[in-house]
């Protein structure tokens, strides 16, 4: 994705919030591409998907007319929940990672509920190992 000047501060460097707004939409774009739209599950009844927590860390500026690329991983799923670990860089320098446990819950309560079987299945189909630190 590219940055754009909405994204950046007054010094064109992109503004710290926006890093979860890209990896939320690349996150999004993922799993549409893996068959999982979220606006089907919601019309069909199903979860909806909701950041539970995020823990991020920033290793460099991202800035005006940058592009970057965000890589998104699975590293844990359980029955209502799922971890994303995701990167950003610009060309081979990691900018940005962030641990995202997003949750599945009801479109109705917002209680937890569990992932319908094939999107469970789905998002095992992607599991990676979580990296050494």
């Amino acid at each position: 994705m590219r940055v754009y000047y909405e994204e950046t501060d007054a010094g064109g460097v992109v503004y710290y919030a926006n890093y979860l707004r890209f990896c939320e939409r690349a996150r999004t774009e993922w799993l549409r591409s893996l068959g999982i739209g979220q606006q089907r599950l919601i019309e069909a009844g199903g979860p909806v998907f909701v950041v539970r927590s995020v823990q991020a860390d920033y290793f460099a500026p991202a800035r005006l007319d940058d592009e970057l690329t965000v890589v998104s991983t699975i590293h844990d799923v359980r029955n209502v929940s799922v971890l994303f670990l995701q990167n950003i860089f610009r060309e081979e320098k990691l900018l940005f990672t962030a641990e995202t446990k997003v949750a599945s819950v009801s479109t109705g309560n917002g209680r937890p509920v569990p992932w319908p079987d094939a999107v469970r299945t789905r998002l095992h189909d992607q599991l990676s190992p979580r990296p050494s630190r």
